[in-house]
């Protein structure tokens, strides 16, 4: 099993939704106001004056073979809109219940 953290801007709710339907992804925690900053480009998302937009993050745990098309289709989601902010990493799962 993997487990997959993906941040984004809240502004792609609907579509990193969209991208969990269309591969099958039911089980996920989602957490709302993230703040956060990219490591080369784009803007802050510090729900502040100066920078306003937020970030969302989800978390699921996902089978294998299932990453591949997950990490594809968001990748292809984030040629669309790179300003908006997305990012996804993979970690391995040892154990769960």
């Amino acid at each position: 099993m993997k487990a997959v953290f993906i941040a984004y801007n809240k502004a792609l709710t609907e579509a990193i939704d969209s991208v969990l339907d269309r591969n099958h992804i039911r089980g996920y925690t989602k957490v709302t106001d993230v703040q956060g900053r990219g490591t080369h480009s784009g803007e802050p998302h510090l729900g502040s004056h100066t920078w306003p937009s937020m970030n969302s993050a989800i978390l699921t745990v996902i089978e294998e073979e299932r990453v591949k098309p997950l990490l594809e289709s968001l990748k292809k989601l984030d040629a669309k809109a790179e300003q908006q902010g997305l990012r996804a990493f993979v970690w391995n799962v040892e154990d769960m219940i």
